[in-house]
């Protein structure tokens, strides 16, 4: 009888998805082979999501600027509101929307892909047949992720601070010009290490972690399918839920890294 069985089944799921990802790396040789594949996933994932991320990020600038907007303008401060929508966005809230859109819908499908193909013995063909299935089903998707995470999140940033600008101009009565020379005013500090924005390039380097975060769990998660079609859907509800939580916890030590100076 297990006491925690909760507890017993995280540090399963945990200690399968330190393991693929170990397996992924030590396929990374094989990406020139497979690059068919990894194009199709690259396609795949970003016609999924794209239009899901232009809108919310949109919105969600609109309310950034909203809300902050309303609050500096108690102080005489709503010309500002350009800096705080650009600055949240590229640094939070463009890599972050990105990833939980990427959970709930490329993540999602991937954990019901690789289930589907688990408990219907299409993985153990492929092991009949000699072909790695890390290789020829894992280590594509991951890689596929990994590079859309960032074009995405640049459209989540544009998308983001466009809105802000839109009820900028339209609510708290701040001009276009200004918004936007404030806004990017706000990104042009270089970053030590490339000679891009900090706040541009931190933001890409936490959605490309997110992108793999998401893959490794979702890939992970399908693997260990077992139960036919009950089991299928509790890997993908796994799958996203994990994802979410690691997301926010990596989301931290990322941005400790980057702004503890």
């Amino acid at each position: 009888m297990q006491i925690f069985p909760g507890f017993t089944n995280f540090a399963r799921s945990l200690g399968a998805q330190g393991v693929l990802f170990f397996q992924v790396l030590a396929r990374l040789h094989h990406i020139p082979k497979r690059r068919a594949f990894v194009s199709a996933q690259l396609y795949g994932a970003g016609n999924k999501v794209l239009h899901v991320v232009l809108l919310v990020s949109f919105v969600m600038g609109m309310v950034l600027s909203l809300q902050t907007g309303l609050v500096l303008a108690d102080y005489g401060q709503q010309d500002q509101v350009g800096i705080v929508v650009a600055v949240t966005m590229a640094r939070e809230m463009g890599p972050f929307i990105t990833a939980i859109i990427l959970s709930a819908t490329v993540g999602s499908a991937l954990a019901a892909e690789i289930g589907s193909m688990a408990v219907s013995d299409e993985l153990s063909a492929l092991e009949v047949l000699s072909v790695d299935k890390i290789s020829f089903i894992v280590m594509p998707r991951v890689v596929a992720l990994i590079l859309m995470a960032p074009v995405l999140t640049i459209f989540a940033d544009t998308m983001g601070i466009v809105g802000g600008g839109f009820v900028a101009r339209s609510q708290l009565g701040v001009s276009a010009p200004l918004y936007y020379d404030s806004a990017l005013e706000s990104l042009r500090q270089l970053g030590g290490l490339v000679a891009v924005p900090k706040d541009v390039y931190g933001g890409l380097m936490k959605s490309m972690v997110f992108g793999g975060v998401v893959a490794i769990i979702s890939c992970a998660e399908g693997l260990r399918t077992r139960g036919g079609a009950l089991g299928v859907g509790d890997a993908t509800r796994t799958a996203v839920r994990d994802s979410i939580i690691a997301i926010i916890i990596v989301n931290y030590f990322i941005t400790w890294f980057l702004y503890q100076n």
